[in-house]
């Protein structure tokens, strides 16, 4: 695995309290990349969408289920992959891709994911189906997936940590992953720390609009000048996230 960019566990812990659309804003704001790159689409659906905001580490792997592996059983690859999670600088978001087309049957179920909670992984992604849903719901463990299948099939894991392209986002093996229910992006690693700086200041920002929407008191012309103080601190805002690049 390549070395991978640490994000202090401060930037972390802020990363959690903001949902994933206002990551998505910000690191809008850096001008990387283009606005309709970096997260997944509408197929990687959270199963668990009261759940707070999931952060972590791409731990990445394939997945088939439609025919026996050529060697091993049903969870074969499973011990070697959480053994993979201590290579990671903080917590494993799995992330699948399923290489069956159609999807022959679910990625994981509660025996999956009781084991990743227990080696310590924040949440799943699967570009394959679910099951098991109320047994996992109560291990409050954040599952996204396309669709849920009731049997495992043949299920195993045939590589781990390679790249693998879910959602129609290419997730390479620890970068680093934010979900919730609206769904899921990649944030650059090297940018975390700022984008988890420049989060409360956007929400600041944004809420200048609904504090004033709020009122009571709103008028067309007022509505144009907390629109355009929004804009002049965002604006702000952007100039000097670019000036990090």
């Amino acid at each position: 695995m390549a070395k991978i960019h640490v994000v202090a566990e401060a930037d972390l812990k802020l990363l959690r309290q903001f949902d994933t659309p206002t990551i998505c804003n910000v690191v809008e704001l850096f001008d990387l990349r283009p606005r309709t790159a970096g997260y997944m689409d509408q197929r990687i659906r959270a199963c668990y969408p009261k759940l707070p905001p999931m952060v972590g580490y791409a731990s990445t792997a394939t997945f088939r289920s439609s025919a026996p592996p050529t060697s091993g059983n049903v969870y074969s690859g499973l011990a070697e992959q959480v053994a993979s999670f201590a290579d990671l600088p903080g917590p494993a978001v799995v992330v699948f891709q399923d290489l069956d087309s159609p999807v022959a049957a679910a990625t994981f179920g509660e025996v999956m994911c009781t084991t990743y909670k227990a080696f310590g992984a924040a949440g799943l992604i699967t570009s394959g189906a679910a099951r098991d849903l109320e047994q996992v719901e109560s291990l409050r463990f954040p599952c996204f997936a396309d669709g849920v299948i009731c049997a495992h099939g043949y299920c195993h894991i045939p590589q781990i940590n390679v790249p693998v392209h879910v959602g129609n986002v290419m997730v390479y093996p620890g970068d680093l992953i934010h979900g919730d229910c609206n769904g899921v992006t990649v944030i650059p690693n090297h940018l975390a720390s700022a984008t988890a700086q420049a989060c409360p200041e956007l929400a600041a920002a944004e809420a200048i609009i609904l504090d004033y929407l709020k009122s009571g008191k709103i008028d067309p012309k007022g509505y144009a000048a907390v629109r355009n103080e929004c804009k002049n601190r965002i604006d702000d805002l952007a100039h000097r996230l670019k000036s990090l690049l």
